[in-house]
């Protein structure tokens, strides 16, 4: 028996139906995280105490930069997501982009962005 080149339209749909999944669950995580990072911003204390207030604005700013990355992360996965799903419609999902052959379903659910076989993604690191 050939090997197989490609996944079939219903393994496709079961990826699909996965990914819109971690779309929509990633995409209200975005929305939480900025969320939290407009509140951050309409904080303002009325702490008159000077040092108190300096310590406390340095924590805000820690935290605010803190969310602000999670969100950057939070944005690149919901791309990534797209992509796959871009991928899914034009035949080539499941397909690592370094070998050419099969990315294993196993993989795929792990990580169903991901463009690398194991192996590719292996041999990648060693470099």
């Amino acid at each position: 028996m050939a090997e197989k080149t490609r996944y079939s339209d219903e393994e496709l749909k079961e990826f699909e139906e996965l990914i819109n999944e971690k779309l929509e669950k990633a995409k209200n995580e975005l929305t939480s995280l900025r969320d939290s990072l407009t509140h951050k911003s309409d904080e303002g204390t009325d702490s008159t105490y000077g040092a108190a207030k300096t310590l406390e604005d340095g924590a805000d700013t820690a935290e605010k930069e803190q969310l602000s990355q999670l969100a950057g992360r939070q944005q690149k996965f919901i791309n990534n997501l797209e992509n796959a799903l871009i991928r899914i419609k034009n035949g080539t999902y499941g397909i690592c982009i370094d070998t050419g052959k099969l990315i294993s379903k196993e993989r795929l659910r792990a990580v169903p962005h991901t463009m690398h076989s194991i192996e590719s993604k292996l041999k990648g690191s060693s470099k």
